[in-house]
């Protein structure tokens, strides 16, 4: 049986993973490792999603933790187009 994770802890865990993917280091070329560079990031920020993604249509949570949720979402699809953009913007000078 899964152990159930409380939504304050969840969302402590999502902000971790998007520190987390922010904090991998950038590739040195534009090979491979650029690749699988995107991939680690897409992966953290999936990971992160993935606990978050049912608190806003649960009916246990807050209102103010489903808004939390909601807004960390919104961060995790932002930092993933800041992260992957700035990569390639580096890459490209």
């Amino acid at each position: 049986m899964t152990k159930l994770i409380p939504t304050e802890e969840r969302i402590l865990q999502a902000r971790k993973l998007i520190d987390k993917a922010r904090a991998l280091p950038l590739p040195s070329d534009r090979g491979w490792e650029d690749f699988s560079y995107s991939a680690q990031v897409k992966d953290i920020l999936r990971q992160a999603n993935d606990l978050i993604k049912f608190i806003p249509i649960t009916s246990g949570p807050s209102p103010e933790l489903k808004a939390e949720a909601a807004q960390l979402m919104q961060d995790i699809k932002t930092a993933e187009k800041e992260i992957l953009h700035s990569v390639h913007f580096k890459s490209s000078q």
